[in-house]
């Protein structure tokens, strides 16, 4: 058995979805999976706080949601909008002290698993670095297009070795060949990425879009340059908001994306084609300020998940 359901104080599951500890036999329209460790740039880092995201969110579930019965003003009702919809959390892809590359293999096993069974996989992560081995299982589902929100690029080619990093996931993307256009939401201030990174995401064509763009354009401007009617998997690094809506990570830059346009992107998003997955990372529990991080990423989820109810995807 690699997943397991964290026993806690408060939820064992995300948004009081069913447990599922059977991928071999899962029957759900939408599968939480929660990918707590990464590949670390040094042993000091195999766990860091990061790894604790998926279960601080899944603590955060009441504040997220007071009950799915109850009306929800962001989404205009209920979360699954009446719908009979059947969510579970599968669970969290566990860590092998003897192998630390093996939680990749069954991290993308248990996407794969969620896909072939027909439903629409929610990560909870951990680091950015996790996005990588849940690109990997779409693998002969193309073309999709891919949509990340962050404050920072993320291609770099490798940092200390480790070609799999937190600093490396869209350039991995990049050499998917299920994956084409890739739009880069929210890029501000700086992070691991040199010049050379910088002009590889040009090379490929990427289109980079600073959150200073999106402010002075707005939502609808930006989700006018994402192709109508494809596939899109969302990657969203919390520090692509703003401080103010997520304090608690490691590397906070001012003037990101508001929550009202992330909720605008989400809901654009849906309406133009198919959402095919999505996952929030690099949420830091530690310094979270009154859950309020922990809270953002839950709505987030939430705000996806009703407008594809709304839009009928599990109809």
């Amino acid at each position: 058995m690699y997943l397991t359901i964290p026993a806690h104080q408060e939820h064992g599951t995300f948004l009081f979805s069913e447990p599922c500890s059977d991928l071999d036999n899962l029957k759900a329209d939408i599968a939480v999976l929660g990918v707590p460790f990464g590949q670390p740039y040094r042993m000091t880092a195999v766990h860091h706080d990061h790894s604790n995201g998926p279960l601080a969110m899944r603590r955060a579930t009441e504040k997220s949601v007071r009950a799915l019965h109850h009306y929800d003003f962001d989404i205009g009702g209920p979360l699954f909008m009446g719908r009979d919809i059947k969510m579970v959390d599968c669970g969290d892809v566990m860590a092998d002290p003897y192998d630390l590359m093996g939680h990749y293999h069954r991290t993308e096993e248990a996407v794969r698993k969620i896909l072939a069974a027909g439903a629409l996989p929610l990560i909870l992560g951990g680091d950015h670095s996790i996005p990588i081995p849940v690109m990997r299982a779409y693998e002969g589902r193309g073309p999709i297009t891919l949509i990340q929100l962050d404050a920072h690029l993320d291609w770099r080619e490798d940092v200390n070795g480790v070609t799999q990093g937190l600093s490396s996931p869209i350039r991995r993307a990049s050499e998917m060949d299920h994956f084409d256009q890739i739009f880069q939401i929210g890029l501000r201030a700086q992070g691991s990425g040199r010049p050379e990174d910088y002009q590889a995401a040009l090379d490929y064509g990427a289109h980079l879009i600073t959150a200073y763009e999106l402010h002075e354009k707005g939502a609808q401007a930006i989700l006018d340059r994402v192709p109508d009617g494809g596939q899109y998997y969302i990657t969203i690094d919390i520090d692509g908001l703003d401080p103010a809506f997520a304090p608690a990570v490691a590397g906070p830059a001012l003037g990101g994306i508001t929550f009202p346009q992330a909720r605008s992107l989400l809901h654009g998003l849906v309406k133009k084609g198919r959402v095919v997955g999505m996952d929030v990372v690099e949420f830091t529990p530690a310094v979270d300020v009154n859950r309020i991080t922990a809270i953002t990423c839950g709505r987030l989820f939430v705000n996806l998940i009703g407008a594809a109810c709304a839009a009928g995807y599990f109809d």
